[in-house]
């Protein structure tokens, strides 16, 4: 077994690989939980919301889909990674048939929409620069009746759907490769980084990596 295909036991959760997607509705932790899994496990992150996103909020995924499908290919042709964000018509397309484990974290809703306020506040205040050279827009959020410009409406509306989809996509056998982990609330999110970290430390350092 190549260092790539290793299998990490987390105790209680299993065995996870090194090629893994981190999904979930927004504001549920997807780029946190990514990027604490790529530290530890010492593997590239993939921010697909990073890939996508152009000045003016225009997304590649609705502008131009070709572009964006390649560059989600470019970033996940190596041997391992975490991916973090759902776009699941280009993730299934491109690394999912590569794919070891899925970590969806599945949290409450209203606890999507209190994290949701309160980082749009935040940003929006701090005029913090986020992917494209864009900037937080806050009052539109709370439009509840234009998904257009209200996360928080298309983050409603999509939580039970996401639920549904997930469960279909579990049970397909194309998919059955792939480990499914669900983790229901911040303190399991919690709880699984803790088991990884005493895994690894419990296991001594990784190989060697070969040179590039």
């Amino acid at each position: 077994m190549s260092m790539h295909d290793e299998q990490i036991n987390t105790g209680s959760y299993g065995h996870i690989g090194r090629r893994i997607h981190v999904i979930g509705n927004s504001c549920s932790g997807k780029s946190t939980l990514g990027a604490a899994l790529a530290l530890v496990l010492d593997v590239p992150l993939v921010e697909l919301d990073a890939l996508n996103w152009r000045r003016g909020w225009m997304g590649l995924n609705a502008t131009d889909p070709v572009e964006f499908e390649r560059l989600i290919a470019k970033e996940t042709g190596g041997d391992e990674w975490i991916v973090a964000g759902s776009y699941a018509r280009f993730s299934q397309r491109v690394f999912w048939p590569r794919l070891q484990t899925i970590i969806w974290l599945d949290l409450p809703l209203y606890q999507l929409v209190w994290r949701m306020l309160r980082r749009s506040w935040t940003r929006w205040r701090s005029r913090e620069l986020l992917w494209g050279n864009n900037y937080e827009k806050f009052w539109p959020q709370l439009k509840i009746w234009n998904k257009e410009d209200s996360l928080l409406s298309w983050m409603v509306s999509q939580h039970w759907h996401k639920r549904r989809r997930m469960r279909t996509y579990h049970s397909m056998q194309q998919w059955q490769h792939i480990r499914f982990l669900r983790l229901k609330s911040s303190a399991e999110v919690e709880a699984f980084t803790r088991a990884l970290t005493y895994a690894l430390q419990a296991r001594g350092p990784l190989k060697s990596k070969p040179p590039q």
